[in-house]
């Protein structure tokens, strides 16, 4: 790895711990993690119940401070209380990870407690349960539906279905399902021929742009679920930009990142994919391949939550070597320079009303679109402020979330529509829902627009 690139490694602030301290189990099944260095380092200043978007539009939930800290101190003084059940109203945004300034691990916290809960506490015959284990597991229905694209596109857009929906499962009726695409990326990818098209497409443009043509320049891709089945043409304009600038690509085996099924409690879920994806890419990365994602929840489950909760070979190596797409371009090429005689027309020509995802801002990505596209000609970016969208994944598909999530994002809404542009930006796939929902709004991903600029 280059000097550069260490140099802008994620570093989440580790814990301001005090002195020495005897480990302690904090929840059973926690897979021998010790909390208590967090736990101590908390000083109640609340700052992270301040910054909790759940918490500023329900007066119910009690917060961060409490599903984090507190409950771990309930549970070491009595094993006989049991988790909240208010841990399911906690969105994962993750913002409190960010607002703590003692750097109290809270979102480890809160997947911990939720995971104990679910297994612990939940009817699993409860409709309730059998909704949150279809929505975390999305890529297993998006598989089946990816089968019948427009048949499933019918059928779950049809009036009376999504009645339905909601009335057995809790799944909200006022949101559009998502279309599934014509032709999943992994297919198209085939079609372009996998990783050896994709070496000599990247040995053609190291000739063409004059660097040596065995030059060191490997990725391996984790697209997500998202991009594979919905929005594939994302996964293509990432494919399109990195081979402009040289780098052979492979896309490794891999399930869901396991996002939502942290925000789920479904830990076992969750590991079960994380196994999958620790193994297809430690393999990657001791040849000398970095991860690579497009969707921001995907790269933080990958760099922050994975070591944060699983003890997996290989799953350090694997955090330490994950980027987000337009974040790695900015570390490794000059894409100012790239983009100085840019010139951006037709369809995305566009003024962009950008949003940053919680789960970039956790990573320090929140301002990276709108300082790299600022000075492009042809198109406008604004950054719509710091609120969160509301939609946090599954959360915003609940029924009895659905309220809470479209009041979360209302702030951004009103940004929204207050810009120059009726354009949206994220690189979240779920924000962007939202945000159309919200608005009316075409969202599109920033490597989209980069691909604009520079793939002739």
């Amino acid at each position: 790895m280059s000097d550069s690139q260490s140099n802008q490694q994620f570093d989440p602030a580790a814990p301001n711990t005090g002195s020495e301290f005897e480990p302690v189990d904090i929840f059973e099944d926690s897979d021998g993690f010790d909390l208590r260095p967090g736990a101590d380092s908390c000083y109640k200043c609340s700052t992270c119940d301040t910054n909790c978007p759940v918490a500023e539009v329900d007066d119910d939930f009690p917060g961060p401070k409490f599903q984090g800290p507190e409950q771990w101190r309930l549970k070491r003084r009595d094993d006989a209380h049991g988790v909240d059940e208010s841990v399911m109203d906690c969105s994962n945004c993750m913002r409190c990870d960010n607002a703590c300034p003692s750097g109290v691990p809270l979102s480890q916290m809160h997947n911990t407690a939720r995971g104990e809960y679910v297994s612990e506490e939940m009817n699993t015959f409860s409709l309730e349960y059998v909704r949150n284990r279809i929505l975390a597991n999305y890529r297993k229905s998006a598989w089946f539906a990816s089968k019948v694209p427009r048949l499933a596109n019918a059928m779950a857009n049809f009036g009376p279905a999504r009645w339905l929906g909601e009335r057995l499962l809790g799944v909200t009726g006022e949101r559009e399902f998502p279309e599934f695409a014509t032709e999943t990326f992994t297919s198209w990818w085939a079609g372009q021929g996998g990783a050896a098209g994709s070496k000599e497409r990247a040995r053609e443009a190291r000739e063409r742009r004059g660097e040596p043509v065995d030059a060191d320049k490997r990725i391996a891709y984790f697209h997500g679920c998202y991009a594979e089945y919905n929005t594939p043409e994302v996964a293509k304009a990432l494919v399109r930009v990195y081979e402009h600038f040289g780098y052979e690509i492979v896309v490794p085996e891999q399930g869901c990142s396991g996002t939502p099924m942290f925000a789920n409690g479904m830990l076992d879920d969750a590991r079960r994919d994380a196994e999958i994806n620790v193994s297809s890419l430690a393999d990657l990365v001791a040849e000398g391949y970095d991860a690579i994602a497009s969707c921001t929840s995907c790269s933080m489950a990958l760099r922050q939550e994975y070591p944060e909760l699983f003890d997996i070979d290989g799953i350090d190596d694997v955090a330490a070597n994950t980027f987000e797409s337009v974040e790695y371009l900015r570390i490794h090429e000059d894409l100012t320079d790239e983009l100085d005689d840019a010139d951006v027309d037709g369809d995305l020509a566009a003024e962009f009303a950008y949003h940053a995802p919680c789960h970039a801002r956790n990573q320090g990505l929140d301002r990276q679109a709108v300082e790299l596209f600022g000075d492009l000609d042809g198109v406008g970016i604004e950054d719509v402020g710091d609120s969160c969208s509301g939609i946090s994944g599954t959360y915003g598909w609940k029924v009895e979330k659905y309220e809470k999530s479209m009041a979360i994002g209302e702030e951004m809404f009103d940004h929204m529509s207050d810009a120059d542009g009726e354009t949206g930006m994220t690189e979240c796939p779920t924000c962007a829902m939202q945000m159309a929902h919200g608005t009316g709004y075409e969202v599109r991903h920033p490597v989209e627009l980069l691909e604009a600029a520079v793939v002739p």
